[in-house]
Formats: C-alpha cells, sequence, structure tokens
C-alpha cells in the first residue's frame, strides 16, 4: 500500500526569513529614535501651535469665517 506523504521534504514556494529571536525576559527595549520621527513630531507640534493662534486672532479680532 503506497503512503500518502511523500518521504522527501517538499521545496516551500515563499521561502520565510530567518530571524534571530528576541529575548525580551525583562520587559520590551525601547527602540532607538529616529531624526525623521523627531522632525515629524516638531513639525506636527509646530502645524498645531499655528492653528491654534490663527483661531485665537480670529477670536479676539471679532471677525467670523465667510
Amino acid at each position: 500500500m503506497p503512503r500518502t506523504v511523500p518521504n522527501r521534504r517538499m521545496p516551500r514556494h515563499h521561502p520565510m526569513l530567518h530571524r534571530p529571536p528576541h529575548h525580551r525576559a525583562h520587559g520590551a527595549k525601547a527602540r532607538p529614535v529616529r531624526i525623521s520621527d523627531l522632525v515629524l513630531a516638531l513639525l506636527g507640534v509646530a502645524l498645531l501651535d499655528g492653528l491654534a493662534l490663527a483661531a485665537a486672532f480670529t477670536l479676539a479680532a471679532g471677525t467670523t469665517a465667510p
């Protein structure tokens, strides 16, 4: 009676990358901060501050939006 499962291993269509295991015994370590992340954060804060200042000047001047 023939076997239903072949004896040799079949090749995979999508080979997986082998990554070293992460050792997180005492909590996750923080990733280093990239300069681009800091620039984007500062840009977001600056845009929000600009919007808040524009709204404050509009309310202080007493003009209404069209």
